[in-house]
């Protein structure tokens, strides 16, 4: 497996923002990613990873330079790993004629129409990303791993926590979209990339997977602004709330007066997502 090459270093809380390029076999294209490298105890401290899925129209970058979650990454000793929203450069027609579907919209799943077959962002997260890291970078410890994510990110967190209890020590989400198969952009999506068939939908929609009785222990964290143009009609937390009350699934749903979609809301609230993950992967 080829190396992946450092193309952006910057210092910070002590640590060091690194972006890197590699070429993925899963997507079939040149892919990007950052890490957080916190400041590090010893020089045998292996560090566990929290990793970042951004949102509609992001890239790794995103998270980055506006969330500023490199302070509490830093004091709880936790790398932070952002991937891409999708695979790029492959020039399949009309992959950037919307901002919600295509370049920068793959919503973490592993598409199964011919045109979008490139379109594998589930396997690139689950399976690719965490060898490559394992592989590379030795201070990593990626069997210690958690994840969280933004608004389509936040929808990429859930499922694949779901669907992988036993890989993610814990999940949390600002914003996420936990119903696609009932909004607007996860119809758009859903029906691009996966075809018709509802039953392969609810396999990428997290609030069914809590319906089908996956058995979580670790408490789930979600904070929504009550200022999001989005909350109400592609959002929709109170159907994920339902589900999880109806299957005793440990939830905090943080519904946070006056914020919006932002990262200026992600900002405010990100160091309660970065302790929720350290506890967690502290843990034994």
């Amino acid at each position: 497996m080829e190396k992946p090459s450092e193309i952006g270093s910057n210092k910070m809380f002590g640590g060091f923002n690194r972006r890197y390029k590699h070429t993925s076999s899963t997507l079939g294209c040149s892919m990007t990613f950052s890490i957080y490298f916190p400041p590090s105890l010893t020089s045998s401290q292996k560090l566990p990873v929290l990793y970042w899925l951004s949102g509609l129209t992001c890239n790794d970058e995103n998270f980055i330079i506006k969330s500023g979650a490199q302070r509490a990454a830093a004091s709880e000793g936790v790398a932070l790993v952002a991937p891409d929203t999708s695979p790029r450069g492959l020039n399949v027609e009309g992959e950037a004629d919307s901002w919600d579907f295509g370049v920068g919209a793959g919503f973490y799943l592993n598409a199964t129409q011919e045109k979008w077959k490139n379109w594998r962002m589930y396997d690139y997260v689950v399976n690719e990303l965490p060898k490559v890291l394992a592989e590379n970078f030795e201070q990593l410890d990626t069997s210690r791993a958690s994840i969280s994510g933004h608004s389509m990110g936040g929808h990429g967190a859930l499922t694949i926590y779901l669907k992988n209890l036993d890989k993610y020590k814990s999940v949390s989400a600002f914003a996420p979209i936990v119903n696609p198969i009932n909004c607007p952009w996860g119809q758009k999506a859903f029906s691009n990339y996966l075809g018709s068939s509802k039953s392969d939908w609810e396999e990428y929609d997290a609030t069914f997977l809590v319906e089908k009785g996956k058995k979580v222990s670790t408490t789930i964290l979600i904070d929504q602004g009550e200022d999001d143009k989005f909350l109400h009609d592609q959002l929709l937390p109170k159907n994920f709330e339902e589900a999880c009350k109806k299957h005793s699934v440990p939830l905090v749903l943080r519904l946070q007066p006056g914020y919006d979609h932002s990262y200026f809301f992600i900002a405010t609230f990100i160091e309660d997502h970065i302790r929720h993950h350290a506890q967690a992967l502290k843990s034994p």
